[in-house]
């Protein structure tokens, strides 16, 4: 279980950094909803509702995390791409509502994580994360895809720990996807190694996260050549 207390800073902080999202969001018009976004061959409504069917499908992890069940996000890669194409087709307020309604949803279900969870682990995408751990990777999407809409938000807006949690889960799906060695370190003192960590490179939190996810090494620091990422 997640102690309380947690639970409670966690989602207090991924309301804040979902209301920021949101807001965003809102101030998009029709035409900038169907502009490109970072996110490779998806618009700006295609992250927007992939942030949406997300929301939804996190729960199943809750629901395999209480019931020692497994349960996978999505039945497909298939169905995942048919639920996001859909969503990212409605309407603009529709859309919006989806999103709104999603966010609703996870940060109740999320409440049965403070209770006994029979499975300690669960599987994202091949992935074994902490149960403990839900919340945070949802707060690592939210952050990572609010800067995928390239508009005046900055990353820079979010909750150094929001940065520190997408930090874990970019590491995370790097350790898994077997990326070059390195040691990881931040400006804040955070350090993660990768395989051998053999490259040692450094940055603030803000730059690291930005390189790791997006492959953006402007402000980036090595002793070595940077090595191609898998995608995140």
């Amino acid at each position: 279980m997640i102690n309380p207390a947690r639970l409670h800073s966690d989602l207090s902080r991924l309301g804040r950094e979902t209301d920021m999202f949101l807001a965003t969001v809102a101030s998009l018009s029709d035409d900038e909803m169907t502009a490109a976004s970072l996110c490779d061959g998806w618009t700006r409504a295609d992250v927007i509702a992939h942030v949406a069917s997300s929301g939804r499908a996190l729960v199943n992890l809750i629901d395999g995390a209480v019931s020692g069940e497994e349960r996978q996000l999505y039945a497909s890669s298939e169905a995942r791409s048919q639920e996001i194409s859909a969503l990212a087709a409605l309407p603009r307020e529709g859309l919006i509502a989806e999103l709104r309604d999603s966010a609703r949803v996870f940060a109740e279900q999320a409440q049965r994580l403070s209770g006994e969870l029979s499975a300690p682990e669960v599987q994202v995408n091949g992935k074994v994360i902490p149960a403990t751990s839900i919340v945070a990777l949802r707060v690592a999407e939210v952050v990572v895809h609010h800067h995928d809409l390239e508009t005046a938000w900055t990353i820079e807006e979010a909750d150094p720990d929001s940065l520190l949690n997408a930090l874990e889960a970019v590491v995370r799906s790097l350790r898994a996807k077997a990326a070059p060695g390195m040691t990881l370190s931040t400006e804040e003192r955070d350090e993660w190694v990768i395989g051998d960590g053999a490259l040692h490179v450094t940055s603030d939190r803000e730059s690291l996260l930005l390189w790791l996810a997006r492959g953006d090494n402007e402000h980036i620091e090595a002793d070595g050549p940077l090595p191609p990422l898998p995608t995140w």
